[in-house]
């Protein structure tokens, strides 16, 4: 059984939006299977594939997160009954009572999570999450943490029947119950923390298309924001610029995102924005001919331009592109 770790409303965002479950798995990088465990709420995210998620879709981080304020009522109906439907399952399942058991025996043997978790060939997440009961055991498991209680099988399947009929595991279990429910919470509250941290690395994305193959970026009208990729989380001048000119031909997509930062030193091999005017940008890649001299290469079709001294001042170098 697995514990439903991340409520989200990412298959409702993306079915909006027309993006299949394959294309966004392609684009995440993972199998389709785990894509229909992150939508299903069986698998986490983590931080930057949530942010990846976000600009797939186009959408806010907020917009991924279900909670009473942000959510469809019945979004939210749904993921409590599933929760309860969860605990219902483990209660009738027996997880909870040899969670409680194996708790017991352990304390009893003063054996740590950690040694029966090792001693079980098992991680301590998992060991621990069947001792909550929130966890199925397979039948392998279940004889490797036998032996790691120093007990045969049925020794064991025995002793967590004695101690259920002898009445000895209710308070284990309601303590393991209360403490589930807190951590649940907290990982709730964590969970949307982190998301309201999210929307301070948003910056806002300005351009659109320019004459000749140029970006026109009026800093002062900001078409959307974009959040920043995580290698740029520390760098405080970024700003996002539309991909909008077609000079690049189908080198990148013109839905893609360059994030440029002005206090960067572009040198020759990077790609910068190059400011021909106040507001006019062209998107070149630094190179040096052989005499040393630096110019920009331009493309579709293939143009140069020399800088001066004075013109270092309005390049730009891109640090990062968001296809």
């Amino acid at each position: 059984m697995e514990e439903i770790v991340f409520p989200n409303q990412i298959r409702i965002n993306r079915k909006m939006r027309g993006v299949s479950m394959q294309d966004l798995a392609d684009r995440l990088g993972i199998s389709l299977s785990a894509i229909s465990k992150i939508e299903k709420g069986y698998r986490r995210l983590n931080q930057e594939q949530l942010i990846t998620v976000a600009e797939i879709l186009d959408c806010s981080l907020q917009d991924l997160y279900v909670n009473e304020q942000n959510s469809q009522h019945e979004v939210v109906m749904a993921w409590k009954k599933e929760q309860e439907r969860r605990q219902e399952i483990n209660k009738s399942s027996g997880l909870k009572v040899l969670g409680a058991a194996l708790r017991y025996i352990r304390n009893e043997k003063s054996l740590t999570l950690i040694e029966v978790a090792e001693n079980a060939e098992m991680t301590l997440s998992v060991y621990h999450r069947i001792e909550m009961g929130q966890r199925e055991v397979s039948d392998k498991e279940y004889k490797n943490i036998a032996k790691a209680l120093g007990l045969e099988l049925d020794d064991l399947k025995a002793e967590v029947k004695r101690l259920d009929e002898a009445g000895v595991l209710e308070e284990i279990i309601i303590h393991n119950d209360t403490k589930y429910k807190i951590n649940n919470m907290n990982r709730m509250a964590a969970d949307h923390n982190n998301l309201v941290d999210l929307e301070a690395l948003k910056v806002p994305v300005f351009g659109v298309s320019g004459s000749d193959g140029s970006i026109m970026v009026d800093r002062g009208v900001s078409s959307k924001e974009a959040v920043k990729p995580a290698n740029l989380f520390d760098k405080h001048d970024v700003y996002g610029v539309s991909l909008c000119t077609r000079r690049l031909g189908s080198i990148l997509s013109s839905r893609a995102t360059m994030f440029v930062a002005p206090s960067e030193v572009a040198s020759v091999g990077d790609i910068a924005l190059y400011y021909k005017t106040e507001q006019q940008a062209f998107v070149v890649s630094l190179r040096e001919d052989e005499t040393g001299q630096l110019y920009g290469l331009m493309w579709n079709p293939e143009e140069r331009i020399y800088f001066d001294n004075d013109d270092f001042k309005k390049i730009h170098k891109v640090v990062d592109i968001a296809l």
